[in-house]
């Protein structure tokens, strides 16, 4: 038997199939740590009683929330408190057509691109790396998780191009099975005007919409018609068993006339409110989705109170128009900076149910360089011109007096590693530690001090710089390694009145700025795009009780902010700052009325 032919034998089912493929999906389950929670009342936020470590609230107030991180990871933690819970499931991913995560960002009236992050450039790499064989593994085991998470009523929709759309098809069929497919939306866009000269232009992107079990039924939504029509109104007769015309007592035809019509698989929705700057919708985010297209889906798949879902939520669309149609909602992004740019967009809608921003508490430690994890850590000590140790845990080096962690490259430090490796410092007399990192968890920075109080070990996080992953060399090339962002305040206290102010705020990595930037910079607030403030912060999660934010409408950002206590008394304040490239700082003051 030809060697082609035996190997065809082994598949036993119609599929799609590639190289290397995996049907097992790994499910990784990690804690949920709860970073800040916004518009939660004083009330709720004495009822809560959150967990010391993940800051989880411990009533059952549903809260709706927002996710940084790898979705495959973040799917599998959330399958034992929300397996099959979930009414709709609206994912928007990557077209496999070589986009990478570069945002484009602006500075008054200059723009510039914000390069991916380290750990963006690795699930990149990931989920690009092999072409096409990556990518549809990274999509089957992530529609798998899906599943798993649908309510056995719910509905998946898959946001796609014509660059992937007929490969997701099949497999969405070996997932859910091909008797569950519901619909192929065709979203049309006639406003989208290409110059293409040798082609037809590319107006239309399509949702592949399935149900978790057989016989689901979507809520088919109405469309305002260009005109009214006038038609015959039309009535189900039982005696002949079909639909027919009505008719009067003297047997005319009794007409209608219509406004509106039952929308049909071409959805006609101009891309113009999110690709334009003067619309109201425009948020200069690549991949924004327009609010009526999710409006469309969102209500033909889901009721108020019920749970929805968008796994790549990017600017945050599908979220926005769940909390305004009344749904609660779960929203995930591996991006920090689409994670901050939803924050405000939900923050600007009246009346925004509380939600939470949560990191998973540590990822998943899979094998970190092919060569290695000792070679990767004495790569990035030769960088940091730190010398190698031997006999400890938690410390790897040794730098000007200064023991040096190292940071796992597919990873962001967390609170926990931080705790680790200063307790290891403390129980070994050492006074002073940098931890170096690639990315840090979101809401540490400033409140390493206290941990390093606790211990009486100087604590300085350090930036590993993305240069880093283009030396060939350790030991002959040299990069520069950053603290993190500096901020500074100033505060007044006047009887029970507390005012803050923005003093300084110096930005970490100052080198990845353009020169055309740098220059348009008048005054440190320039690089600060949202600010708030815990004035109440009890060590369990930062409650955000008030904020300031640049918005199109609203570019300028105030500086300075008053809170009147009720009661006298000690309070810690914590005051967190988010740059214009999505990375927070905090600062935590004490005061006594």
């Amino acid at each position: 038997m030809p060697k082609n032919e035996a190997k065809a034998n082994k598949v036993n089912q119609t599929g799609l199939y590639w190289l290397g493929k995996r049907t097992e999906v790994e499910r990784v389950i990690l804690p949920f740590q709860v970073v800040e929670t916004i518009n939660e009342s004083k009330t709720d936020r004495e009822k809560a009683q959150r967990d010391l470590f993940t800051k989880q609230a411990r009533d059952e107030l549903w809260r709706n929330k927002l996710i940084w991180g790898d979705n495959k990871y973040i799917m599998a933690s959330l399958l034992p408190e929300f397996a099959g819970k979930i009414s709709l499931i609206y994912i928007d991913p990557p077209f496999a057509t070589g986009a990478d995560f570069s945002i484009n960002i602006k500075l008054g009236d200059l723009k510039w691109t914000k390069e991916a992050s380290v750990i963006e450039e690795k699930a990149y790499r990931d989920t690009w790396g092999r072409g096409l064989d990556s990518y549809l593994q990274m999509m089957y085991d992530r529609l798998v998780l899906m599943r798993e998470l649908l309510a056995d009523n719910g509905t998946i929709w898959v946001h796609l191009d014509d660059h992937v759309g007929h490969y997701a098809k099949i497999l969405l069929d070996e997932i859910f099975g091909k008797e569950q497919f519901i619909n192929e939306i065709i979203w049309y866009s006639p406003d989208n005007f290409q110059g293409n000269v040798n082609r037809y232009a590319d107006n239309h992107n399509l949702v592949l919409v399935f149900g978790k079990t057989q016989g689901v039924r979507l809520q088919r939504v109405k469309i305002a018609l260009d005109k009214p029509i006038k038609r015959d109104k039309r009535i189900w007769d039982k005696e002949l068993g079909k639909v027919v015309a009505a008719r009067d007592e003297k047997g005319k035809i009794i007409y209608e006339t219509f406004t509106q019509k039952f929308a049909d698989n071409v959805w006609t929705i101009g891309q113009s409110s999110v690709s334009k700057e003067r619309s109201m919708e425009f948020l200069g985010y690549p991949t924004q989705k327009p609010e009526e297209l999710l409006r469309r889906v969102v209500l033909s798949a889901s009721n108020e109170g019920d749970l929805v879902a968008d796994f790549f939520c990017g600017s945050g669309t599908t979220l926005a128009v769940a909390e305004k149609l009344g749904r609660r909602w779960i929203g995930s992004d591996l991006s920090k900076f689409a994670i901050h740019t939803t924050r405000k967009r939900l923050l600007d809608i009246k009346e925004c149910q509380p939600f939470e921003v949560l990191n998973l508490g540590k990822y998943q430690k899979a094998k970190l360089k092919e060569n290695g994890v000792s070679r990767y850590i004495d790569f990035i000590l030769k960088l940091y011109r730190a010398e190698s140790l031997s006999g400890y845990t938690t410390l790897h080096g040794k730098k000007a007096g200064r023991m040096v962690h190292i940071g796992d490259v597919d990873s962001i430090v967390t609170e926990r590693e931080i705790r680790e490796t200063v307790k290891e410092c403390a129980s070994a007399g050492v006074k002073s530690v940098d931890i170096l990192g690639w990315d840090f968890e979101m809401g540490l920075h400033d409140l390493v001090d206290r941990i390093g109080d606790e211990y009486s070990v100087n604590i300085r996080l350090v930036q590993i710089p993305r240069e880093a992953l283009e030396v060939r060399d350790a030991a002959r090339e040299e990069v520069k390694f950053f603290d993190l962002n500096y901020l500074e305040l100033e505060h007044k206290l006047s009887g029970k009145t507390l005012t803050i102010a923005l003093k300084e705020f110096v930005i970490s990595n100052p080198e990845y700025l353009p020169g055309e930037v740098k220059e348009k910079v008048g005054k440190f607030t320039d690089y600060i795009d949202y600010w708030a403030v815990d004035f109440d912060y009890r060590n369990d999660t930062f409650h955000n009780m008030w904020q300031s934010f640049r918005t199109r409408k609203h570019p300028s950002l105030e500086t300075k902010c008053s809170h009147i206590y009720e009661k006298a008394g000690k309070y810690q304040v914590l005051v967190k700052v988010v740059d214009i490239f999505g990375n927070d700082t905090n600062k935590m003051l004490e005061v006594e009325l």
